[in-house]
C-alpha cells in the first residue's frame, strides 16, 4: 500500500514504475497488493522513490508515515465503484451481443434477447445511477443522518 501511495503520489503508472525499477509489473502488482517483497525489489524501489529501504517496509512505515486520508480512501472507493459499473458494463454488451448473435441463428422469428437485455439492462442502468450519484437518495447526508439516528444524538 506504502509503494502504491507513493507511485501514486508521482503520478506514474505500474508499467512506468516497472521500468524503473527494473521490476516486472507483475512484481509491482504483487508488492501493491500486500505480498511481502524481497530486499533486492525494496532497494530498487528505494532507489527509483529516492527513500530509505526502511521507509517502504509496512510495519516501520507505519509508524513513519501517515494513513491515508479520508479524501483519498474515497477516491479509491470511487475508483474501484467506477471499475466494477465498466467492468459490469463490458460483460453485459458482450453477453447481450453473443445471445442476439444466438437468437437470430436459431430463432430468428422471436426476438426473445430483447427481454434479456431489456432485465439485465435494468440493472446496468441502476448500477450506473448509483455509482454517477445521479439520484443521491442514498448519498453522504443520509448516511450521516442514520448514523447519528443508531447512536442517539440529535443533529
Amino acid at each position: 500500500m506504502i509503494i502504491r501511495k507513493i507511485r501514486l503520489q508521482r503520478g506514474w503508472s505500474q508499467e512506468q514504475l516497472a521500468e524503473l525499477s527494473g521490476l516486472s509489473v507483475r512484481t509491482i502488482q504483487r508488492i501493491e497488493r500486500g505480498q511481502s517483497a524481497g530486499l533486492e525489489s525494496l532497494k530498487s524501489l528505494a532507489a527509483v522513490f529516492e527513500v530509505q529501504v526502511a521507509d517502504l517496509q509496512p510495519e516501520l512505515a507505519m509508524n513513519t508515515t501517515s494513513k491515508l486520508t479520508i479524501e483519498e480512501e474515497q477516491a479509491i472507493e470511487y475508483v474501484r465503484d467506477l471499475k466494477g459499473f465498466y467492468s459490469h458494463l463490458t460483460t453485459y454488451v458482450i453477453v447481450i451481443a453473443c445471445l442476439f448473435i444466438f437468437n437470430l441463428t436459431f430463432t430468428p422469428s422471436y426476438l426473445w434477447v430483447l427481454w434479456a437485455a431489456f432485465g439485465w439492462g435494468i440493472g446496468v442502468v441502476s448500477h450506473a445511477i448509483s455509482v454517477f450519484e445521479v439520484f443521491s437518495f442514498f448519498g453522504a447526508d443520509w448516511e450521516k443522518k442514520q448514523i447519528e439516528k443508531k447512536l442517539g444524538r440529535k443533529l
